[in-house]
């Protein structure tokens, strides 16, 4: 037994009493967390309230069978890993239950030490995945973020923005996109230089980073522009960030060791909801571009949000 073994939640689903009372008990003694149902219908039930780590699942049941079962798990976005314990030994089944997606397949009678070694095995097969992904999933993190600014970059932007306007059409709710450009950038380069000005683009990346919430996110779009995606919004809500965040930045003296600066940010709107005015997300970025322009010929150093009933 390891000291590990009891952060470990095991289901056993098996509508025999005798067999399951075999293998908690089994379980139990190496330290595991034990739980078992003795449906089908019950197994599901339990996998989303206790998430386990791994299933030990009968296959013959009255209702839904482990066949039944095994389909609806592998139908979900987390992975758990499942051992089919059955009393049909053909080569036949048992090619059926590994095709079907179970991780072993055992049959009764079983040894009690032979099931024990095929529960260790699992267990350190599905901790070498789950630390496969989060590495992957690090990787990836990596790649779709910016290095100077910590925001996404444009790698990524799109395919997070479809999917956040699939969202808002299924919950018939608004999405807004603000593009951002900070004004006569060229001139902290010029006049100072190129380290000062990725210093001051790193901080106005952090500002928007502190500025959104957790259901938000925003992207470096290029050179000095920004790109923030707030979803569930209206327009004023949309509005009163903008606002808030030029603000911001034009409040700020943008100083280190070497340099100061003061700045200004345009912004260019643009809110819908995709029930109402079908767009895609490169449409929906054209458009909060456009009010940008619109900004910045105006002035800068405001707010211009794009009106579908009255386009400029």
């Amino acid at each position: 037994m390891t000291s590990d073994n009891n952060e470990r939640r095991i289901l056993v689903v098996d509508d025999d009493p005798a067999v399951r009372r075999i293998v908690i008990e089994a379980l139990k003694n190496q330290g595991y967390q034990v739980h078992d149902v003795s449906s089908g219908k019950d197994a599901l039930q339990a996998a989303d309230q206790i998430k386990p780590h791994l299933i030990l699942l009968d296959v013959n049941m009255p209702g839904m069978n482990g066949i039944g079962v095994l389909q609806h798990l592998r139908h979900r976005e987390d992975y758990v890993s499942v051992i089919f314990v059955s009393g049909q030994s053909s080569t036949e089944e048992v090619i059926r239950g590994l095709d079907t997606g179970a991780d072993d397949y055992v049959t009764k009678p079983f040894k009690v030490m032979e099931l024990l070694a095929r529960v260790r095995a699992q267990l350190r097969i599905k901790d070498l995945n789950d630390r496969l992904k989060k590495a992957n999933d690090r990787l990836k993190e990596l790649v779709d973020i910016d290095d100077l600014t910590g925001l996404f970059n444009m790698r990524s932007l799109y395919t997070k923005l479809d999917f956040e306007l699939d969202r808002a059409r299924r919950h018939d709710r608004s999405i807004a996109v603000i593009m951002m450009d900070v004004d006569h950038f060229k001139k902290v380069n010029d006049e100072h230089d190129h380290l000062f000005g990725s210093w001051v683009l790193s901080q106005i990346g952090k500002m928007i980073r502190e500025n959104i919430r957790k259901i938000d996110f925003a992207a470096r779009y290029g050179g000095d522009e920004y790109l923030v995606v707030l979803s569930e919004i209206n327009k004023e809500g949309v509005n009163i960030f903008a606002q808030r965040l030029r603000e911001k930045i034009a409040e700020r003296a943008f100083s280190n060791d070497n340099f100061t600066i003061r700045l200004t940010a345009s912004f260019g709107v643009s809110i819908v909801n995709p029930n109402q005015h079908p767009v895609d997300a490169r449409g929906l970025v054209r458009l909060a571009d456009k009010a940008l322009y619109h900004a910045k010929e105006s002035g800068r150093n405001r707010v211009e949000i794009y009106d579908f009933d009255n386009p400029f």
